[in-house]
């Protein structure tokens, strides 16, 4: 069953807490905030140096509780009015990395860097600080706080004199998004979470028809030796999307695939059967193997597995290890967008066949129309998300956006051996789907939408790679041929879309000229299912001024406008 869609009305009440422990503050603000009826969001930021077990926290939140990996994890409940946030690292760097406007903090201890606490205050935020000295008392008064004593520390109002920004407006809840793929259903379902009317235009006459409408997608994270800026959004944007997909109903292996009539009911398709990656040598193993070592990530979350235990795996034999995600899968792209549109209800009104390619702003409204000049919809707030579409729309055809050509090639179940979870190096080869069995994809540079027997010749040689003399020499050629949208960095545009006719030269993000109500969710190449989840979160927090999912660095990282910079530095896009 799709879960109910609820309308958060009113403020939002952020709580910043340290000392997680095992949830106890939490429930207990949790349970006076149900008992007391607000109609408020309770927004709650836990900071804490590692997330413990399941086993060991309270049995309200075992439920979808996530890994003990580094990051920022959000858990929503109560269809999420509640949200809670758990900020895990060395409190000193993540504190600083947190974007959000708070109401009120609780620390069971002092801490270092209270002065980051005046960055994050709305005036008259308050502060309970328990086991203060004179030190940590000096910190708040010099940071803005005034105090007095409590029966158990000391509780603290914000009240500098600095000028502080206000509490942000409530947005105009009406947006039209543009594209009905993973990035535009995600757009959608995040927004009517929150209340908001959105209007659907696309161009074809049903959802997931470009990229998104290939049969299985694999989802896995990236990892990395030095734990880039790639590998930790990859990780974010993974366990997003998992957690994500378990509040519309879970994937289901059984679920058929969805019909072309889109279907309301539509579950989600797809296993978490586990994704083994295999050492493209040896060499390349023993690096895998180091990574694997020196993160020290949860089992659950990855684990090296030796050539003797891969082969197990594979049931063929391997000459190296590789990495095991045994959480990661396949999915149907199109049953998930099925899924998140269906999420929506009656808050989402759906115009397919019709190609948008002009917008115009007029009277804080933005007007979509089609080539002929017809108006399609308008809203204060248009959401691009169809791929290489935004560069035939003139206020983003200079976003650094490209295309690559991309051909799986499909088997019949009977001509392949049975998988029982997904494999990939050079390729990826994923368990039968009703009785198909994919591999792919290439990487082509053209545009060119017909199958063709080389990109099926390219595919096959991979697979043989990974499984010798197993696969058919010469099968029928089928298969299907979609086009990624890819930025030059290989990572999304999620954000305010920047204003490239603005004349001024900025050297900040934050400086850069936006169009009003104008953003994009583009670029997600081969990582759609996992990044459109989690891009639309932080686009509807941005939209909403909600504390961001994401550390502060990670969002810069996705924000469209990084090009524009880079270029006006004079570096390579």
């Amino acid at each position: 069953m799709l879960p109910a869609v609820t309308t958060p009305q009113g403020w939002r009440h952020v709580l910043l807490a340290t000392g997680f422990g095992a949830g106890e503050h939490f429930l207990a603000t949790l349970a006076a905030w149900r008992s007391s009826g607000a109609a408020s969001v309770l927004h709650y930021i836990a900071l804490l140096p590692a997330l413990p077990a399941a086993q060991d926290i309270a049995a309200e939140l075992r439920g979808g509780w996530p890994v003990n990996v580094p990051g920022f994890h959000r858990l929503e409940f109560d269809h999420g009015r509640v949200v809670l946030d758990l900020a895990v690292g060395d409190l000193e760097a993540t504190l600083p990395q947190i974007e959000a406007r708070v109401d009120a903090f609780h620390l069971p201890a002092p801490i270092a860097p209270m002065r980051t606490l005046a960055k994050l205050a709305l005036p008259g935020a308050t502060l309970t600080l328990l086991g203060a000295d004179d030190e940590a008392l000096k910190a708040l008064r010099s940071s803005g706080f005034e105090w007095q004593p409590a029966p158990s520390g000391v509780q603290a109002v914000f009240t500098s004199r600095k000028p502080q920004p206000p509490r942000a407006p409530e947005p105009v809840r009406q947006a039209v998004v543009i594209g009905a793929g993973v990035a535009g259903a995600a757009a959608c379902e995040r927004l009517a979470a929150r209340g908001w009317q959105v209007t659907l235009v696309e161009r074809h006459q049903e959802a997931a028809q470009e990229a998104s409408g290939n049969r299985a997608g694999i989802f896995m994270p990236l990892l990395s030796k030095d734990d880039n800026i790639p590998t930790r959004l990859s990780r974010a944007a993974y366990l997003y999307a998992m957690r994500h997909w378990q509040r519309l109903g879970g994937v289901d292996p059984e679920a058929r695939l969805p019909a072309a009539a889109a279907n309301p009911s539509a579950r989600i398709t797809g296993a978490q059967c586990g994704v083994l990656q295999l050492a493209r040598d040896a060499e390349h193993a023993l690096l895998q193997k180091e990574v694997a070592a020196a993160w020290n990530y949860p089992r659950e979350y990855v684990r090296w597995v030796d050539a003797q235990e891969a082969s197990a795996l594979l049931g063929a034999p391997t000459p190296d290890g590789g990495w095991l995600f045994s959480q990661g899968g396949w999915a149907n792209p199109a049953s998930i967008c099925r899924a998140m549109l269906a999420a929506c209800g009656a808050r989402l009104t759906r115009i397919f066949n019709a190609g948008a390619l002009k917008l115009e702003r007029a009277d804080d409204q933005w007007q979509v129309r089609a080539a002929g000049g017809e108006l399609l919809a308008e809203a204060p707030h248009v959401i691009l998300a169809n791929g290489a579409g935004a560069l035939a729309i003139a206020q983003t055809a200079e976003l650094p956006l490209y295309t690559m050509r991309g051909q799986v090639t499909h088997l019949q179940e009977q001509d392949f051996p049975h998988l029982p979870l997904v494999v990939c190096r050079e390729a990826y080869m994923t368990p039968p789907v009703q009785g198909i069995v994919s591999v792919g994809a290439t990487y082509d540079s053209d545009t060119d939408s017909a199958l063709r027997h080389a990109s099926q010749q390219e595919n096959l040689s991979r697979a043989r790679d990974i499984l010798p003399g197993v696969l058919p020499q010469d099968p029928p050629l089928a298969g299907r041929v979609g086009f990624r949208c890819m930025a030059p960095d290989r990572l999304p545009l999620a954000g305010p879309l920047p204003d490239y006719a603005a004349p001024a030269r900025p050297e900040r993000l934050r400086d850069v000229p936006r169009h009003a109500g104008l953003y994009g969710l583009l670029g997600y190449a081969s990582r759609g299912l996992i990044w459109a989840p989690l891009a639309a979160e932080l686009l509807a927090a941005q939209l909403e001024h909600e504390p961001l999912p994401l550390e502060a660095a990670l969002a810069a990282a996705l924000d469209p406008a990084r090009f524009m910079l880079k270029a006006r530095r004079g570096g390579r896009v």
